[in-house]
């Protein structure tokens, strides 16, 4: 395996293949910084152009864009609360307020050092795990999707802690809207009343909608209001101590979401939206999170960017995407006429090989340009609140309109803007919606389907160890936060 390692290292650092790099992270920063440009959108995107190209130096461009991607995402979702990319939703619940506390450069450092230790640990553990955690991965059926699905729900009482009740009434309005569209098994409409709803409700436009321009409306009621001073950028824009108080975060954050990437169809959004959950039910301070606690920044960005060398486990080692970015590059490599799976690393180990050493050296690369931007970006928050919505609300339909070209998806992003304005004007958490709109098609769906395979027998799901530890899991997650607020009391 050293002498592999050491032949893709030399394949990335050849001149050409090195340029292709540092392109594919500028394309993946402008990707993943522009609401509705997703990395699959960006991968699609740059396939066309990579034809021609030698599949090593094809998959390196592709690999650093998608790593790049997922951070550049929580550059607007910090500054703007407009998540680039939906995995940077969850940065903005703590990046966002940092903001408005005239924090924007530390939020920021903090975010990019995240990510790139994310990048790293994630990496690493790709190198020595590819093979058995994919084998693992296959063990998931119905059954423990439904069961991992639940658990994702089962946050919802320690993402609402100011109101219990509020937060499970955002969750199932969010599962109401998932209902919306095909039925997932026999195929009849439901609730469809125009033809674009057939897909249902597209998620990236209501995420947009929900963030972004609930914002605009916020920023247009406040439009007097002078902007936070420009926080005064020293060294790296956060001091050192600040990592040492969070590196178990970091360190379980990385491992957590490079354990959620490889399982098929989770993805980087479950991976950052379990992690930030993970770090505000074992802080001390819990009561500071969604309020500019830095420990929620940190679990997003780590999360997150280890689950893209999640997602290339299965991807390489048996040929199943990770994650809707990973299904295209699948194939990516198929039109380059290299077959993913078990015969890859014997047939071509300079492929997966080249693609370890791609996510290292990338990584470096991506915290230096992020670092060096930091001053720029950070002067955002000096921009006046009628400009800035403007800015926002221009992004936002250009996300929305890029999501399919038509302007259904603008109409729906409007929407969830009215209502997502609406829901934190009375105090009601618009998380809980959002884990219901990520969460809500994976829960009906395996959930029927394991009735299907069980014949309607219930202990079907208790019968399965994974499902069932996954099921205690929800329990212990769900009322643990409950009991403890009735304590508080």
């Amino acid at each position: 395996m050293v002498e592999n390692l050491l032949m893709g290292f030399g394949e990335v650092l050849q001149f050409q293949h090195f340029m292709g790099l540092l392109i594919g992270v500028m394309i993946g920063y402008f990707i993943g910084s522009m609401p509705g440009l997703t990395p699959s959108i960006g991968i699609a995107l740059l396939i066309p152009f990579t034809f021609t190209m030698q599949p090593v130096m094809a998959m390196i461009i592709i690999v650093s864009l998608y790593m790049a991607a997922e951070y550049g995402g929580g550059i607007t979702a910090i500054l703007l609360n407009a998540p680039g990319t939906p995995a940077a939703a969850a940065t903005a619940f703590d990046g966002y307020p940092m903001t408005q506390n005239g924090e924007a450069a530390k939020a920021l450092t903090i975010s990019i050092i995240a990510s790139s230790i994310g990048a790293v640990t994630s990496s690493i553990l790709l190198i020595f795990t590819a093979v058995p955690m994919a084998s693992f991965a296959l063990k998931f059926g119905p059954t423990e999707y439904f069961a991992l699905a639940i658990f994702g729900l089962s946050l919802v009482s320690s993402l609402s802690r100011e109101s219990l009740l509020k937060g499970i009434l955002s969750m199932l309005l969010g599962l109401l809207f998932v209902t919306i569209g095909l039925d997932p098994v026999m195929g009849t409409p439901r609730y469809v009343f125009v033809n674009d709803l057939f897909e249902g409700i597209p998620f990236l436009p209501a995420l947009i909608g929900l963030f972004a321009l609930s914002e605009v409306f916020y920023l247009m009621e406040d439009v007097k209001t002078r902007p936070p001073k420009a926080e005064k950028v020293k060294g790296l824009g956060a001091p050192l101590s600040t990592f040492k108080q969070m590196w178990v975060t970091l360190v379980r954050s990385s491992i957590l979401g490079y354990v959620i990437g490889v399982i098929p169809g989770a993805g980087t959004t479950i991976a950052s939206l379990v992690s930030y959950n993970e770090a505000k039910r074992v802080s001390k301070n819990s009561e500071t999170f969604g309020k500019g606690n830095p420990e929620g920044i940190a679990a997003s960005e780590a999360a997150n960017n280890a689950a893209v060398s999640g997602a290339f486990a299965p991807l390489l080692a048996l040929g199943i995407p990770g994650s809707a970015s990973a299904a295209i590059i699948i194939g990516a490599l198929t039109i380059q006429g290299v077959q993913p799976g078990p015969m890859l690393f014997s047939k071509n180990p300079e492929i997966p090989y080249s693609i370890f050493a791609a996510l290292l050296i990338a990584t470096p690369i991506m915290l230096a340009v992020g670092l060096g931007g930091i001053r720029l970006w950070s002067r955002v928050v000096l921009i006046p609140k009628r400009i800035l919505a403007v800015f926002v609300f221009g992004i936002s339909v250009l996300g929305a309109y890029a999501y399919s070209n038509t302007m259904f998806p603008v109409w729906v992003m409007i929407l969830f803007g009215l209502m997502g304005y609406g829901l934190r004007k009375a105090k009601f958490p618009t998380t809980p919606m959002v884990l219901s709109l990520v969460l809500g098609f994976m829960m009906e769906t395996n959930f029927r389907r394991a009735i299907t395979i069980s014949d309607g027998e219930l202990l079907f799901f208790l019968s399965r160890p994974i499902t069932l530890t996954l099921l205690i899991l929800s329990l212990v997650t769900l009322f643990v936060p409950i009991i403890q607020n009735l304590r508080s009391k």
